[in-house]
Formats: structure tokens, sequence, C-alpha cells
């Protein structure tokens, strides 16, 4: 009897399962300095002990983006080993702030699947949880996946697509926020003169900036995330596949394109919220990455005078730049080389 682990395929999931994932991971100033290496990530909160002191934070917050791809990677040996592609997200939710020195680790329920038409693949869909070794919620959320079936003969299961909300309630949000010292929030410092107010719904944002992804950054990026989906990470078997190398992790788009929202966006310093998201195209070693945002709403959250909530829509593109906010064309198909369409509730100081 093997004692490996050949991972889930379509038939093994089934509605109501429930998974532990292994390994805890404990969270360090190293993996936070790799992650800026990774991604230039600039946002002041979480760069700097002493502003994030001043505000509130005990210190500087772990990333948000690098607390959900560390909980993500918990899940990939189970969830998404043989994946296809990971498809969307929905009804995410930042519970607390991580600090360097927590543990994280994961559980996942399995709320829905779908068998695809071709018969050899169908779509999961589960809700992952993080917790840190005390048992605090820090993030949960919810992403469908494309898996590939072990054997394409055997029967459909029924169907069942969970409802998933459209948008996350603005008032459940703040909750990883302490009460801000606004007064200490410089915003020379922040890199940017805009606050909650300055922002109006319908405005777009060209971040200008591009950058350029490297093999070498995402195979580093995937073993920081513990991510080991075969799409990501074997060249053996994705160079048989139908693109004939692997692709970039979904994660790492939405990473470089929020590092790159920094600059007009300076101010957003935390994600408090996804409520939606679409890996639209594939991303590959050598492409370049752009991003622009929409400000699709604001908000203010009850009983906190310090912070108001924007909801943005972020896409990024590849070797497109974002001057003329490439979306969808006249009949609704996306534009050619979107790569995301990520829907996120963003706090800013007021």
């Amino acid at each position: 009897m093997s004692k490996t682990n050949p991972g889930n395929f379509f038939e093994d999931f089934f509605v109501g399962q429930l998974i532990r994932h292994a390994t805890p991971r404990t969270v360090t100033t190293g993996d936070v300095a790799l992650y800026t290496a990774l991604y230039g990530t600039r946002f002041a909160v979480q760069s700097s002990d002493a502003l994030a002191w001043g505000l509130g934070y005990d210190q500087a917050p772990v990333d948000d983006l690098l607390v959900f791809h560390i909980v993500f990677g918990k899940t990939v040996p189970e969830i998404s080993l043989n994946a296809v592609a990971n498809l969307g997200y929905a009804g995410g939710r930042f519970l607390a702030p991580v600090y360097p020195g927590d543990t994280l680790s994961a559980v996942s329920e399995v709320i829905g699947k779908k068998e695809n038409s071709n018969g050899k693949t169908g779509v999961v869909y589960v809700r992952s949880t993080g917790y840190k070794a005390d048992g605090t919620e820090v993030l949960d959320y919810v992403r469908w996946v494309m898996v590939n079936k072990r054997d394409p003969q055997s029967p459909a299961p029924e169907a069942l697509v969970p409802e998933l909300p459209a948008v996350i309630d603005p008032m459940a949000l703040g909750n990883a926020v302490p009460m801000l010292e606004t007064e200490y929030w410089d915003n020379d410092l922040a890199g940017s003169p805009y606050r909650f107010a300055d922002y109006a719904k319908g405005e777009k944002i060209d971040h200008v900036d591009g950058m350029t992804v490297e093999d070498a950054e995402h195979m580093m990026a995937t073993r920081l995330y513990q991510n080991t989906a075969k799409v990501h990470f074997n060249q053996y078997t994705e160079g048989k596949g139908r693109f004939g190398t692997r692709l970039i992790y979904g994660g790492h788009v939405i990473s470089l394109a929020r590092s790159l929202s920094f600059n007009g966006l300076g101010s957003a310093f935390h994600i408090a919220g996804i409520n939606g998201g679409r890996h639209v195209a594939p991303l590959f070693a050598g492409d370049t990455v752009f991003a622009w945002s929409e400000v699709l709403d604001t908000a203010e959250i009850e009983g906190r005078p310090d912070i108001g909530a924007l909801r943005l829509r972020l896409v990024a593109t590849k070797n497109r730049p974002c001057a003329d906010f490439p979306l969808k064309d006249d009949v609704g198909n996306y534009a050619e080389n979107v790569i995301l369409d990520f829907d996120y509730w963003a706090i800013l100081p007021k």
C-alpha cells in the first residue's frame, strides 16, 4: 500500500466534507522580507513597526495577501494538487491581524461540486478558514477550482452550485483594524496625500507601472506558500499539457497587481474583504503585468470614525498598459490580455 498522497481527484470530494490541513505554519519576519522582495509591496502600515505601533497595532501586521497565500497553500495538497486551474473567489473576510510569530493553520469544507460537460473535469467549491494557534479566525473565503477526474467514465454526481454573496456587507469590515490614532497617520510617510474622502464612486485609476514575471520568482513564491499544485510547480507534467508550460499561480497575479496599485491607492493599507475574483486568462513567465482600479462604492463603517471602506475593482493585464482601462468589449467578453478581475474592500484612514 502506497504511503504517498496523490491528491484528491474530482470523484473524491463530497458536499459537507471537512478537511483539516497539514501543516501549521509559523509566520516569521523572514517570510515578510521575502514577500517584499517578490512583489515590492510598499504599504506603510505593513512596512513600519514604528508607524503601525503609533496607530494602535502591536507591531506591523503581516501583509493581508501573504496571510491569504499561506492559508491557501495549506489547502493545496487536499484541494487542488490535481487542479487544472483555480477559477475564482467570493465571500472572503480578513478577521484579525496576523503578526510575525503567529502560527497559522487551515480547515476547509466542501460546499458544492459540478462536473463539466467534457466529463474529464469538474468544479469543486470550498470554504477555507485560517486560524491562529489560539483558535482566533484570521481569514475565511470561498474558492472554486477545476479538478481532473481520476476516471473520465465515472458517473457525474448530482450538481450543487452554492449561492454566494455578491458583496460583503461593509458593516462587517474593520474587525482586523484596531481603533486608529489617526493623528499619527502621516501622509508623507504613507506615500499618498489621499485619504478615504478623496475617492469617489466611478473613479478609475491607472497604476501606470508594469512588472515582468520571471520563472525564478514564481517558483520561489510557490515554495514560500508551500503551494505544490502541479500546474504551477511541475514542468515535467505541465510540459505535456495544453499550454506546454507551467501557469503562474493566480495569487501571484493578485499580489503583483495589489503592489502596483500602491501608485494611486497608497493609503488603502488593508484588504478587509474579497467580494469576488476571476482569473480571466493565464499568465506565463516573461509576461509583464499592468493594473488599474475602479472605485465601485464607498462606505462608512458604523462605530468607526477613524476609517472608511472603498469597494475596488482591481484589473490586471498582461503585456498591455492600462491607460485606456481595458475590461470588456461591446458584447461583454473580456478584452484581450485581461488576466484578473478582482473585487475587494479596502480600508483607508479618514
